[in-house]
């Protein structure tokens, strides 16, 4: 049975930006998602949390209306999913692919601002306004990357790419941000530059909500709110992070005793010390 914090009464009551309940994912006789429930309310900002396999990056599909569960609902801004147009949905939602497929040498301005379309490349019959050109240059300085605001896509590191996905994501005003393990691959300085960026983005923005799947737990922000930890397709916990990031429930979501602490915000996982045989 998952275990929950209090946020979960309030989330019914002031109608959440995601709502997922009761969900299940079968795919060729598999259950990738059973009975797994959430809901994110504005301003919150969630971590999906669990080891290869146990069916985040599915639940991230759910939430981002790029595909529906087999049993359950799916509400995207009160809207449910089946009953409405998914195309028209996603122009709401900021979704940050790291494999983002683009290949031309587009300056870093020039793709933040093709996050007004929704395009890979920038769209020929349409020339930004003055106030979307402001809106990226602010996005830009945000995510800390104003002084490559010239330099080509191709040309850059995997984790200035990273903070320029996240600032073409935000170009729409979108009110959920959704990051599919942004810290991918990423060097220690990196993931620090990253995970910095999205602390002052929360700051700045306190109406936005985000969900952030990782399995790494050095790599949530100390901004995050809320977790939800999967094993297996089912949800091992759900709630406000200090109650549900505890070296019980992460040991029991991994199959592993892990000895989990916090210091100035941050996380750190270690394997406990086995007691040895005698």
């Amino acid at each position: 049975m998952a275990h929950e914090g209090d946020g979960g009464a309030a989330a019914e009551q002031d109608h959440p930006l995601l709502h997922a309940e009761h969900v299940d994912v079968v795919r060729d006789g598999r259950h990738l998602l059973r009975d797994v429930s959430l809901a994110v309310l504005a301003g919150e900002h969630w971590a999906v949390l669990g080891a290869n396999g146990a069916g985040k990056t599915t639940l991230l599909a759910l939430l981002g209306a790029v595909s529906h569960p087999t049993h359950g609902q799916v509400r995207v801004l009160g809207r449910q999913l089946g009953r409405v147009d998914v195309r028209e949905l996603r122009s709401y939602l900021g979704h940050v692919n790291p494999r983002h497929p683009l290949r031309s040498p587009l300056t870093v301005r020039q793709v933040v601002l093709t996050g007004v379309t929704n395009s890979i490349e920038p769209d020929p019959q349409r020339r930004p306004t003055a106030g979307q050109l402001a809106h990226a240059e602010a996005l830009i300085t945000t995510l800390g990357i104003a002084h490559r605001a010239e330099t080509p896509w191709t040309v850059l590191s995997q984790g200035e790419r990273g903070r320029v996905l996240i600032a073409r994501a935000l170009m729409p005003a979108p009110r959920l941000l959704l990051l599919d393990e942004p810290a991918t691959g990423l060097d220690l300085t990196a993931r620090e530059q990253l995970l910095d960026s999205l602390d002052d983005l929360r700051l700045r923005h306190p109406e936005l909500a985000s969900v952030l799947v990782t399995h790494h737990l050095e790599e949530l922000p100390a901004s995050t709110t809320h977790a939800l930890l999967l094993r297996d397709g089912e949800c091992v916990a759900r709630g406000p992070v200090d109650e549900v990031l505890t070296t019980e429930l992460v040991s029991d979501c991994f199959r592993h005793p892990i000895r989990i602490s916090r210091t100035d915000g941050r996380w750190t996982a270690r394997a406990a010390a086995r007691t040895p045989a005698r």
